[in-house]
């Protein structure tokens, strides 16, 4: 975890679809080039009441653009007042970026030593949060691209892993 300092802001972004409050699963596939979230959003539905297999969740796949850096694990929604974020804003079940984030200024830090280092990081990437039931996910890229699906974690996985994998299945 990085610590914070007093320039980051925590602004939700109620434009992307919220994880499920009850059980949204959230999956993570990377390499060193794509980096991919799936999780359960709001508004799955049972399509056939005498059907119990027919349940339908409604999915977002999430891609990531120029990931530098992620993190996938703890706080909890229980224990989500330990995040060094949360007293700014930062809460359970939301999707969240971080303006003049101090892991990316930290990251920064860590990448001066390189010869060919040529700064700029908070001008290019940005700091995400999603936060769900059980975990956080927080990622440094450049942006992401959100898809819904519908269907069952199964197809999100195939989907994935298409795209993982260069569309190639």
């Amino acid at each position: 975890m990085y610590s914070v300092d007093d320039q980051d802001r925590v602004i939700e972004l109620s434009d992307v679809p919220p994880p499920d409050i009850g059980a949204p699963m959230p999956i993570v596939l990377s390499d060193e080039r794509v980096t991919l979230l799936g999780y359960a959003s709001q508004g799955g539905r049972l399509l056939d009441v005498t059907d119990p297999t027919s349940f339908v969740e409604e999915l977002a796949l999430v891609e990531f653009e120029f990931r530098k850096s992620y993190m996938f694990g703890y706080p909890n929604d229980e224990a989500f007042s330990g995040h060094p974020l949360a007293s700014r804003g930062l809460g359970p079940y939301g999707v969240f970026e971080i303006q003049h984030s101090s892991w990316i200024r930290q990251l920064e830090k860590m990448n001066e030593v390189h010869p060919l280092h040529r700064g700029g990081y908070l001008q290019r990437l940005k700091h995400y949060v999603f936060a769900f039931h059980d975990s956080t996910f927080e990622c440094v890229a450049r942006s992401f691209e959100v898809a819904m699906l519908r269907g069952s974690f199964q197809s999100l996985l195939l989907e994935m892993n298409k795209r993982l994998n260069g569309g190639a299945t």
